[in-house]
């Protein structure tokens, strides 16, 4: 069994092309459940999980309220709502803006590290402004593991440069690097 239970990916500016990239390159069968929140207009339907689903083996879809996640299965952030995790289930809310954005990063990932107990990995992508600094360090205070896209790598380096800044961040890497080490934290789990 791998330590690790869920994924929790946050981006923002230029995270169409780097979540691609990241899982386009996870297997259709990995053991765990990823949720992700992607900062989006609010005013159009989004077609993030259509342009991913493109792309990817494993099954994405649009988050729903009252959900139990399940392995092996990506859940995207609505636009306009936040994304939590309470009790192996999917929350949407419609609370205040954090960091001017709905959904917000930091919110997912103090959900996630709340209710995972450190067998979580939380991942910063590409984008503006400082989302998913609080979170990460949630996560990490947790017992968790955290990663951050190399802001030389990112397409708009403030966000994994705020959560690095935290000094909670366990692998600083380039994109295509992001997936690998995914895959070999989980399977090194497995070993154990």
């Amino acid at each position: 069994m791998s330590n690790f239970e869920v994924i929790a990916i946050g981006a923002s500016a230029g995270g169409l092309k780097a979540l691609m990239e990241v899982l386009s390159r996870l297997p259709a069968d990995l053991p765990l459940s990823i949720l992700i929140v992607q900062h989006l207009d609010p005013r159009h339907k989004s077609l993030l999980v259509e342009l991913l689903q493109r792309r990817c083996q494993i099954k994405i879809k649009e988050a729903a309220n009252d959900e139990l996640i399940e392995k092996s299965v990506v859940y995207i952030a609505p636009p306009d709502r936040h994304l939590l995790l309470a009790d192996g289930k999917t929350y949407l809310t419609s609370t205040a803006f954090v960091h001017f954005s709905r959904p917000s990063i930091d919110l997912m990932l103090e959900s996630v590290a709340a209710s995972m107990d450190g067998k979580s990995i939380g991942v910063i992508l590409t984008g503006s402004g400082m989302d998913g600094a609080m979170g990460i360090k949630a996560i990490k205070e947790q017992g968790g593991t955290t990663i951050a896209q190399d802001p030389d790598t990112a397409e708009h380096n403030s966000m994994p440069r705020s959560a690095i800044a935290t000094g909670m961040v366990d692998f600083v890497l380039p994109l295509a690097e992001i997936a690998p080490a995914i895959i070999t934290l989980i399977t090194k789990g497995d070993a154990e």
